[in-house]
């Protein structure tokens, strides 16, 4: 029986001091039928030099230079040299499980096109992981076992980046690396979710994902939260507003006026709700805010629920379900 190839895509910028675990992790998969396009971000430390090292003994490593400058130019370089029939992605100072290749693509094959693999994460760092990755990490874990991924899709990126396996076929039907958008893993998601590919359901942690100050996400303005919020209202907007139901913000903090103002922006028509009497009746963006208690005097509508707080939002969640707005597509969380 043939086995197919994995195309495993791996831009890299100066991540020399975690190089060598991220490529040992790689070659000592269990799965052995894999290539490496790995792409040079313009490191201006020996990462290239421990790359070429490696692939002088290991012929499954290609090498090449980022054509353009980011990590969507990087992923689409890659992706242009790769040539297996399932793509997955890695980040160069992570570290993969070793039935991490064979089990995703397990997941593919039994349950054929249309689907996407994932697996669980684990963070790990030098220092220790602070409670918000941890509570990141239980959170998509718990979406991940059970397959239900975009269920809580506009509150963060519901699928890890470098934890997920797919076909050829369907990423190009998905648009791959085409579009501009960061936080790119974020915008693949959403075109996933777009494309109507259903995540296969994992219990295995598959994925050693690590940080540390320097790491991308940390660092570069594409990973602000101003960039997750144009993306979130983009797709709300494009897949999930039914315009023939009013729209309602809940909150007036730092989200909620972003929001406001995007909506605002496009021409999209909304009411604004909040509990401080501080705000009540006060305009942001030629807007009047109103106090929440008046969503019952409309008509069925859609609400964005841009309060992060947990308490509040659960209190949100029971005023909903009071009004009969509960279902599929009447609530999003946006945090």
């Amino acid at each position: 029986m043939i086995k197919p190839l994995i195309s495993i895509l791996m831009p890299y910028k100066n991540t020399a001091r975690f190089l060598e675990a991220c490529l040992d992790s790689i070659i000592d998969q269990g799965y052995i039928h894999w290539e490496l396009l790995a792409v040079d971000d313009h490191s201006k430390d020996h990462s290239t030099d421990i790359l070429q090292e490696y692939a002088g003994r290991e012929p499954r490593i290609k090498l090449s230079l980022n054509s353009g400058k980011g990590i969507i130019p990087a992923l689409r370089t890659a992706y242009a040299m790769s040539s297996g029939e399932f793509i997955t992605r890695m980040d160069s100072d992570d570290i993969m499980y070793p039935d991490k290749l064979q089990c995703l693509l397990s997941g593919l094959q039994s349950h054929g096109k249309g689907h996407v693999a994932v697996g669980k994460v684990k963070y790990f760092s030098d220092r220790g992981i602070s409670d918000g990755y941890a509570r990141y990490e239980s959170w998509i874990n718990a979406l991940t076992e059970q397959g239900e991924n975009y269920k809580e899709i506009y509150k963060e990126c519901v699928i890890p980046s470098p934890c997920w396996m797919i076909s050829r076929e369907d990423l190009d039907a998905s648009g791959a690396f085409v579009s501009n958008r960061y936080p790119e893993d974020y915008d693949l998601t959403f075109r996933f979710y777009e494309q109507g590919l259903k995540c296969i359901p994992c219990s295995e942690t598959l994925h050693m994902w690590r940080d540390y100050d320097s790491r991308t996400s940390r660092t570069s303005e594409h990973y602000a939260q101003n960039y997750f919020l144009q993306i979130k209202l983009h797709y709300f907007l494009k897949l999930d507003y039914d315009r023939s139901r009013p729209l309602v913000i809940w909150g007036a903090g730092y989200k909620g006026k972003t929001l406001a103002k995007g909506l605002k922006e496009q021409g999209v028509p909304f009411t604004w709700l909040c509990d401080n009497p501080n705000k009540i009746g006060k305009r942001i963006y030629d807007q009047s805010l109103i106090h929440y208690t008046q969503l019952a005097g409309l008509e069925n509508p859609q609400s964005i629920i841009s309060v992060a707080n947990a308490s509040a939002q659960e209190d949100i969640r029971q005023y909903l379900g009071q009004l009969n707005l509960n279902n599929t597509g009447d609530a999003f969380f946006f945090c």
